[in-house]
This record gives structure tokens, sequence and C-alpha cells, in this order.
């Protein structure tokens, strides 16, 4: 694919001179990270919004990383292009970072701007979690006037006390959530270690705090490290801390999670995401509290509840040796499992009420009609809680104040590509050497019906979610998306 560029270097800036406004106030500009490798986009687009935001630019995944750890103030809106090095010609790495960005900020709204406009690239991206998606080339008042929205959302979220973590997850009178809420209460004043399993945008931050603020430690801190967010020798500097001198930028003393949770409790997110070696320390810090800060011979002890989070299956980590068995066990003897959305029945619709409430404010709401509704009662919901989200604050921009119909709810959902996988028919006990001296043996042929097989039952066995289907086929969820648009496309050749 061909990632569309303005013209010229003076059309966008001219364009980006004419789009640009002065601010009005004397108020802090809100933080705007910008991922595109772009030169020239980066460049104007900047010169262009630079009253409005401030702006932190990176090219890449890797960059991006980097630069969010450098940054004191953390940036809440993000604007990300699909191409990014070094395969600026797949959408894949642009959909990893909207999961990673989502990982270190699960209320970031992501709006994503890129040429890789096909349809079903824009529905995964908004499935993903992205809450926008704005084609190249680009315009600049319309590029304005969307992130100026989801400013608003933003606004609107903080006053009502969070986004996804704010309680509405939970909301519901399901069995799935009510077995949900008894087992948190249950386990709420354990003082064992707790492990927390579900799909991503299932609710597992909003249950780790459920399970401190119904506990005996509610007035101790809560404090949350996503193990995804940080590089490995970081991480174990934020965890446990170090001393002067440790390393380079070491220029004090200074204490880790560990310590900074006292009796409170620590929130380890994605805790599959942790390297081997860090895990053995983690593992002695469960058993006896031990702990040191990195660059210290002297032993500390920590009094704080861990609570962990995974979207992985930690057995499967095992069996590959990419979770140490000791650590899972230890952190497994309490575990939670948060239904997805698509087991909690009717919650859905109760969900949708209560986002529609908080994001039109005192303005008009839409309505589903009855078609519309009982579509969304069968829909499976990939992105989970934060995908309704996201549905409702676009249905709420679009159609303020009338019915949607199915046909204009099923355009913000994503393409079900699973009828476009044809399952083929593969040679039970045919013989090889035959197949072979035909002259008509094709092996990639062969190897893509039995990939398109091996794809359409892991998709039936998880009831169509993909990041379960790609659990089970031991790839991640953007390689099974690319690979499920590449044999749907061959397929219509």
């Amino acid at each position: 694919m061909n990632r569309a560029k303005p013209a010229n270097l003076e059309s966008v800036q001219f364009m980006a001179r004419q789009s640009t406004q002065p601010s009005a106030t004397d108020v802090k500009r809100r933080g705007l990270l910008f991922v595109d490798d772009d030169p020239l986009i980066v460049e104007s687009l900047s010169v262009a919004l630079q009253s409005e935001y401030e702006i932190h630019t990176a090219e890449g995944r890797k960059q991006t990383k980097e630069l969010l750890h450098r940054l004191d103030d953390k940036p809440s809106l993000a604007l990300v292009d699909l191409g990014l090095p070094p395969y600026p010609h797949s959408p894949e790495e642009g959909f990893e970072l909207i999961d990673e960005l989502l990982a270190f900020n699960p209320n970031m709204k992501i709006l994503v701007l890129s040429g890789q406009s096909e349809q079903p690239n824009i529905q995964h991206a908004l499935t993903l979690g992205a809450v926008d998606f704005i084609p190249k080339p680009c315009n600049v008042p319309l590029l304005r006037t969307r992130l100026a929205h989801q400013a608003m959302m933003l606004d609107a979220e903080q006053a009502q006390g969070g986004g996804e973590t704010s309680g509405e997850g939970l909301r519901g009178e399901s069995q799935a959530v009510q077995d949900l809420l008894a087992l948190i209460r249950q386990f709420a004043d354990s003082p064992f270690p707790i492990l927390i399993q579900g799909e991503s945008g299932s609710g597992k931050e909003l249950v780790a705090r459920y399970l401190h603020e119904w506990s005996q430690r509610v007035r101790e801190p809560f404090l949350s490290v996503n193990c995804a967010a940080f590089p490995r020798d970081l991480l174990e500097a934020q965890l446990f801390g170090y001393a002067k001198g440790a390393f380079t930028g070491a220029v004090q003393n200074r204490s880790g999670f560990f310590e900074d949770a006292g009796d409170g409790s620590l929130f380890l997110d994605e805790i599959g995401e942790m390297p081997l070696d860090l895990q053995s320390k983690l593992l002695r810090a469960l058993e006896n509290g031990e702990f040191y800060r990195l660059g210290e011979t002297q032993a500390r002890t920590s009094r704080a509840r861990i609570i962990a989070a995974t979207n992985r299956d930690l057995r499967g980590e095992v069996r590959r040796g990419a979770f140490r068995s000791d650590l899972y066990h230890r952190l497994g003897v309490l575990a939670i499992r948060v239904p997805p959305l698509r087991e909690r029945g009717r919650d859905c619709l109760a969900l949708l009420d209560h986002f529609r409430a908080m994001y039109a404010g005192d303005g008009p709401q839409f309505r589903l009609d009855p078609a519309a509704a009982e579509f969304l009662l069968n829909y499976a919901f990939p992105g989970n809680v934060r995908e309704l989200r996201n549905i409702v604050i676009r249905l709420g921009a679009k159609y303020p104040g009338k019915t949607v119909s199915v046909d204009l709810l099923g355009g913000e959902v994503e393409l079900d590509l699973v009828t476009s996988l044809a399952e083929p028919a593969g040679p039970e006990d045919a013989e090889l050497e035959g197949e072979l001296r035909g002259g008509k043996f094709r092996l990639d042929e062969y190897l893509e019906g039995w990939e398109r097989r091996y794809i359409a039952t892991a998709l039936k066995l998880s009831g169509g979610n993909l990041s379960k289907a790609a659990r089970l086929l031991g790839i991640n969820r953007t390689t099974l998306y690319s690979r499920m648009q590449r044999l749907s496309l061959r397929g219509l050749e």
C-alpha cells in the first residue's frame, strides 16, 4: 500500500499558516503525542497545532516508548500513523502502537492519521481502542475540530472521576458481574497475592482498584505500574529503587514502588511481559518481602499486598518457557477472571446508557432502534468495554438526537473476516509422493490452505474474538489480523 502524502512542502505550510490561530487564553496547553516518520507532515502539523497543544513527536514505537518515559507530564492525546518503521507500508506497527499506548494509559485518546485508510484498517484501529481515524492528506481545520472534541471528552471523563477506571466497567446485572463482585469482596482483605486475568479492555485495573478500596488497606497507597511500558533495566529500578551511582543518571538515592506502596497495594499490570531474570527477583519479594535496591547489598522489606494482571495465557507462557512456573503458582493461589463483555448479556445496553449520558452532557442523545439493540446484544466486542465506550462516543458525535439503525451501528464495528475464510478441503490420507510426482503440487497453496483451516478453527473456538484466537495460534493479534486480511483478499482474486 502506498501512503498518501501532501503534494509539496509549500502547500502544506500554507495550509498550516491559514489554520493556525493564536491562543485566546494563557492556560496551559494540553500535551499531544504525534507519531509519524514523515518529517514534512510532522513539521507542518506541528506548526498548525502548536498554539493549542504542547506537541511531542516520535518516529516509531521504540522512540515513542523512550519519549514517554522521559516526559514528566504525560500527554493524554495522541495522533499516530499506521505505517511506521521498520514496515512503513504495513499497518502492523501502528496497530501494535495503539495497543502499547493504551497499556501505558488506558484513558488516552488516540486518533489515527494515516494514508492506509482502507475500511478494514479503519475498523480494526477503532476496535483496538483508537477513538477516531482521519485519512491523509489531512484537512487541518477538520483535524483541529476532531482533536478539540477528544479533549472535551477527556474533560468530561475527568469531571466524572476518570475514564475506564471510574467504575462504569462493572455496571450491569448479569450473573457474570455479580459473581465477579462477590469474588472481589471475598479476596479484598487477603494478604496473599492476587492474579487478575482477562482480555484487553475488560476492566482488570478497575478490579484491582476495587480490591484495594474494599479492603482495610483503603487508606494506604494504591500504586500501579505497567510492566509492558518499561524497558527491563528501567522496570527494575522503578520496582525496587536504586542507590546513588548505581547507573548513569542515578544522581541520588531513590525508592521504588515496593517501598512507596507501604502497607497499601501494588498493582503489577501486564505481568506476563516481565523479563525472566526480573521474575526471579519478584518471586523473592513475594515469598518473604525481601528486595534490593539497584546498587545496594542491604536487603529491604516490603509490606505491600501484590495484585497482578495479564491478558496472556500464563500457563501457556510457562509451557513455552517465557514465564517462571514457581512465580505463576505463587501468583495464582487467588485468581480472578474478568469476564469479557460478550459474556455479560444485557450489560452492554446498561453500559451504553451510562456512556451515552456521560458524554452527551446536556445535549441531545442518540437512540438505538430495536434491531440495532439486538445487533449489539449479539456482537462479540473484541475490544470489550473500551470498544463500547468509543462506539458510543462516535455515535453521539455523528447522530445527536437521532435514531441509530442497525446499518449505521454496523458501520462502527469491525467487519467479520471469518466469513471470507472459506475452509479448504485438504487431503486427509493423500500419498505425498503421488502428489509431488503429479507435477501440479504447489507448496504455497497447500500451506495457505492449512493456515486458513487453523485460523478458522481458532476463531470458532474463541467465538470470533481475535485476541483469544491469536493466543490459541501462538501469534500476536495484529499478525493474525494481517494474515486474515491477506487470505481474505487472496480469496477474492
